[in-house]
């Protein structure tokens, strides 16, 4: 595959590493000190999300230290979607990564990632997803889960779309495992809504057609921190939020037009499974919720699904895990928690 050919500029950045905070003062410290580490082509923009708690103080005070490396983002409240976009728009490094601020960086992982970027900008390589392994800390049990693609994607070497292979199950391209080329989000047009959780798959989602030179570097880099109970991915977060995953849910399935947006049959095939995925996460969040109110948003969202593209919406149903999430009767709604609870067993997403 032919590379691309790009002009290094001095002093650029190799890759802007956003980080959004909402009163993240406990433990963003942590987060920070992972990605600052003295490398002067690193850039830390640490977006303090309208924060009423001492995390704004905490971001002057790591820019004050870390004079061109760090940079403090204040801005009104917009929840992550927005503390993201203005990263996205602030950023001045070839390659954009999102690190949420109650997560971190391995060290070593991260200097090989960094040496590997560094390689492509010396050879005038542009690529447009860089993915890595993330793996999940489940620190009040302290145990682990890598999620990686080796038996999916290529490793150490460009390829495209057409070279993948179907992803294991809950191993699948998400906001820890994605370095973005900046430019093309901005030229993509991305944007984010604010004020919602979970727009982290739409981060993900809506880039992905646009993609078409990638690189799997098989690192174990980020550390997904797993156990404060006011998590997003906390159940009853989850359950508080339906609404915001519903709306998600909705943007992703209007996002592509499938299969023909996607570009690549390969990558249609990917991104309706992974829709279907999240889908299911709505399906069952409402059975878990378990009240009028959730099962009437879960039939608002099969309404608005079918109208954005009825034969999308027919595909969806015939999926295993967005059939066995959408079983009518008490009885069925028992197999779908049933269920759920095996896959959180399984896969300790949550």
């Amino acid at each position: 595959m032919k590379a691309a050919q790009t002009t290094r500029q001095p002093g650029a950045k190799t890759i802007s590493v956003i980080v959004p905070c909402f009163n993240s003062a406990a433990y963003m410290d942590h987060c920070i000190g992972s990605v600052v580490n003295g490398w002067d082509d690193v850039e830390v923009l640490v977006v303090d999300d309208g924060s009423t708690d001492e995390t704004a103080a905490k971001a002057d005070k790591w820019q004050a230290e870390n004079p061109g490396v760090v940079k403090a983002i204040h801005q009104q409240n917009k929840g992550h979607g927005g503390a993201v976009m203005a990263g996205v728009a602030a950023a001045r490094g070839e390659y954009v990564y999102v690190v949420d601020s109650d997560d971190w960086l391995d060290d070593d992982a991260f200097s090989v990632t960094l040496a590997r970027l560094r390689e492509f900008a010396r050879h005038g390589q542009q690529l447009d997803l860089v993915i890595v392994n993330y793996v999940y800390e489940h620190v009040l049990s302290g145990t682990s889960k890598v999620i990686d693609y080796r038996g999916s994607l290529p490793r150490n070497r460009v390829f495209s779309w057409r070279e993948m292979k179907p992803f294991a199950v809950g191993h699948y391209i998400t906001m820890h495992s994605a370095i973005f080329r900046t430019q093309m989000l901005r030229d993509m047009g991305l944007t984010l809504p604010e004020h919602t959780f979970y727009v982290d798959n739409l981060f993900v989602y809506r880039p992905l057609p646009h993609v078409k030179r990638i690189y799997y570097l098989p690192v174990n880099l980020y550390r997904y921190f797993i156990g404060r109970d006011d998590q997003s991915v906390d159940e009853g977060s989850m359950i508080k939020r339906l609404d915001e995953q519903i709306r998600v849910t909705e943007l992703m399935a209007s996002s592509v037009k499938l299969p023909e947006g996607a570009g690549s049959s390969k990558l249609a095939a990917y991104l309706e499974h992974y829709l279907g995925i999240i889908v299911s996460a709505s399906s069952v969040i409402a059975v878990l919720a378990n009240t009028p109110e959730a099962y009437a948003q879960r039939q608002q969202m099969w309404v608005n699904i079918r109208a954005t593209d009825p034969k999308l919406a027919a595909r969806l149903m015939r999926q295993t895990l967005v059939w066995g999430s959408n079983l009518p009767t008490r009885a069925g709604r028992a197999v779908t928690v049933g269920g759920y609870r095996i896959a959180q067993r399984l896969f300790r997403f949550n």
